[in-house]
């Protein structure tokens, strides 16, 4: 992606939705964007890898984890299938762990924190459903712009 959010804004203004700021940036690529799809989780990480081993066309996983900070919804194993299966990025409303192998995989990933400890394995979650992400409503089929500025949301695909 050439162009930054910042730039995005400037283009489309209060067209976009804008998260509001608290997501960082942990994958190797620092900007990535895409069509959506959801998922809500919590502390339950199962949805993330059945979504992630299947193919991601592109697709930008947005992973409501309901901003738990008590356990990781994404590791290096799981970031490695997104890598695998061509999904362009992953943005989790929570946690994240092996961040530093995550920094050299060529996906965008974002999330608020990082925690070493596991999710439970329950097989849990809603996928394809609408979300809120850090104050801005997500549905499936929107797209999300992200990088170092933050995260933005469109109806349709941006033509710049």
């Amino acid at each position: 992606m050439s162009m930054k959010t910042a730039d995005l804004y400037d283009q489309f203004g209060e067209d976009l939705r804008v998260a509001e700021p608290g997501f960082r940036s942990y994958g190797g690529h620092t900007r990535a964007h895409g069509p959506v799809k959801t998922l809500r989780v919590f502390e339950d990480n199962s949805f993330v890898r059945k979504l992630l081993g299947q193919p991601g066309q592109g697709r930008m996983l947005v992973v409501d984890g309901g901003g738990s900070m008590r356990c990781a919804l994404l590791g290096d194993n799981l970031a490695k299938l997104g890598v695998e299966n061509g999904w362009a990025g992953v943005i989790v409303q929570g946690c994240i762990r092996d961040s530093e192998d995550i920094a050299a995989m060529p996906i965008g990933v974002w999330a608020l924190g990082t925690n070493p400890r596991k999710s439970i394995k329950l097989d849990r979650g809603q996928e394809d459903i609408d979300l809120a992400l850090a104050g801005v409503p997500v549905s499936p089929g929107d797209w999300i712009y992200a990088d170092a500025d933050g995260i933005v949301v469109a109806e349709a695909e941006l033509s710049v």
